[in-house]
């Protein structure tokens, strides 16, 4: 099945139309594209750990991230957004990352994303470690200028170098403010916790102007009135949603490498996404899901339907 034109059939094939544990295994069994063109909205895996630091295994993440997603269905029964009404999508597949060079990796991420910017399409980015958000974020500079940042995460990720090297899970948005890639006052890292080396770790992105929520001011609370905030800092410019898993408590994602106590809920990560609703989305990730250590596949089954939350708060085309 494959959709390369405007008018093509756009919905996910459908639990009755064919069991669940059958069929295509693309993203919510969408109809796959062999380019972005003609599409409002795409799902990408990229599939990479040559970047993780500890426990690897999200190379394997887009493809079980895929299978989970054939429990979703086409319309969001919270939010009332019906997107494949509204939107033309697809799933493009995976980049062809390098598997011995991160750097080749690195750039060969960035040339893919430079590429499929060509077209009016917004990508979901299907993880992989969370280096693949560095390349992703200088294709959409390129494109849109220096871009707002929500990002939800356990780590920071601000590090100059781990293990002597510049490029890593650790390092991405580092980078992207020493490229200039980030609108510094428009950047809001959300979930940070954990232990560290010295208030740095954490005060490195304050220092930058980024708006720093610690996991512990969400702790027992909702979430919503912080993203109002949140959609008030970023104002009408162009933003990324850069959504680590591991931002959720172990006990529910615990298929992740980098794994922290404390971490938010599920309900949060749903509002964080939902709170995105409004604001001009020009590319979402989820990263950081490792089938390995994910027996039950719980965490996957979270990434697709984040990700499926984050296809209904995008912009109308």
């Amino acid at each position: 099945m494959t959709t390369d034109s405007k008018n093509a059939f756009n919905q996910p094939l459908g639990g009755n139309e064919m069991p669940r544990f059958a069929g295509p295994v693309t993203m919510m069994r969408l109809p796959t594209a062999t380019s972005a063109e003609g599409l409002d909205a795409c799902f990408v895996g990229v599939p990479m750990d040559i970047g993780a630091s500890h426990r690897s295994g999200t190379r394997f993440g887009p493809r079980q991230i895929r299978a989970e997603s054939a429990m979703l269905r086409p319309y969001n029964m919270a939010t009332r957004q019906s997107p494949f009404d509204r939107m033309q999508v697809a799933d493009v597949g995976d980049v062809a990352t390098n598997t011995f060079d991160l750097k080749k990796s690195v750039g060969i991420i960035a040339q893919y994303y430079r590429d499929m910017l060509q077209h009016t399409v917004i990508p979901l980015t299907l993880g992989g470690d969370h280096t693949l958000t560095y390349p992703i974020l200088t294709a959409m500079a390129e494109k849109h200028g220096p871009v707002g940042l929500i990002h939800v995460d356990a780590h920071a990720d601000i590090n100059d170098e781990m293990f002597g090297e510049r490029i890593a899970h650790g390092t991405p948005f580092r980078r992207a403010v020493d490229d200039g890639l980030l609108d510094c006052k428009r950047v809001a890292q959300i979930g940070l916790r954990g232990t560290g080396y010295s208030d740095s770790d954490f005060d490195w992105s304050r220092d930058q102007g980024f708006r720093v929520v610690p996991a512990e001011e969400c702790w027992y609370q909702s979430l919503a009135p912080l993203m109002q905030s949140v959609r008030e800092q970023m104002g009408e410019g162009p933003v990324y949603l850069s959504f680590d898993i591991d931002s959720l408590d172990p006990a529910f994602a615990p298929g992740t490498g980098t794994l922290e106590i404390g971490g938010l809920t599920t309900i949060q990560g749903l509002e964080i996404i939902r709170g995105c609703a409004g604001l001009n989305l020009v590319g979402c990730d989820l990263v950081e899901v490792s089938p390995p250590y994910d027996q039950a596949g719980t965490t996957a089954l979270i990434a697709a339907n984040l990700l499926y939350e984050m296809l209904c708060v995008l912009p109308s085309k």
